[in-house]
């Protein structure tokens, strides 16, 4: 019983390896914007909010340059 779970346990590893560690911020934006989407569609108000403020502190900000 043991060999098997040990064999489950490093198959669900290999499995998850680098994901869910997002490689850019664009991928972070995304995300975010389909969780919203997808709250939205819930008609769950309270998640859609929290989620609207974490997508402007995912936005990229550009310095304006100057001229």
């Amino acid at each position: 019983m043991t060999d098997l779970s040990f064999t489950l346990s490093r198959a669900v590893a290999k499995g998850r390896r680098d994901r869910g560690v997002p490689k850019s911020r664009q991928q972070i934006l995304l995300g975010l914007l389909n969780k919203r989407a997808e709250a939205r569609r819930q008609g769950l108000n309270e998640q859609e909010r929290l989620l609207r403020e974490q997508i402007l502190w995912a936005l990229p900000v550009n310095e304006p340059e100057d001229a």
